[in-house]
């Protein structure tokens, strides 16, 4: 597993992610994240406007990969861990590094409250 597949992989599921096609996104992630796959996703601001490669860097058996993911109300930081499994890139951890209320497209931050950046009606 080398730099070029993760960046591969990593920008497939990107892609993914905007599209809004959580099956293709999750393709890449272990049986373990499989299995508590609403705790992961409940980590990424859904639907995702923008979803870029922050950073990559090489860790131990495997790679650290930071995805900057734009939802319509926030931007978050995920770092997902990546591993050789089966001879493919395969993401065995997520975690939630920071996140930033935006104002929702079309709107200014004055009509929003601080719990996420809802617009009051």
């Amino acid at each position: 597993m080398d730099d070029e597949a993760v960046r591969e992989h990593a920008a497939k599921f990107c892609d993914a992610l905007v599209a809004g096609d959580i099956e293709r996104a999750t393709e890449d992630f272990s049986n373990e994240l499989r299995q508590h796959l609403g705790e992961v996703l409940a980590l990424l601001p859904l639907p995702a406007t923008a979803a870029t490669i922050d950073s990559m860097e090489r860790g131990g058996a495997g790679w650290n990969v930071v995805v900057r993911l734009v939802g319509e109300t926030e931007e978050v930081l995920i770092q997902t861990r990546w591993k050789d499994r089966d001879g493919r890139p395969t993401i065995v951890e997520a975690s939630h590094l920071s996140a930033i209320a935006t104002a929702p497209e079309g709107g200014d931050a004055e009509g929003a409250v601080e719990d996420g950046g809802a617009e009051t009606v």
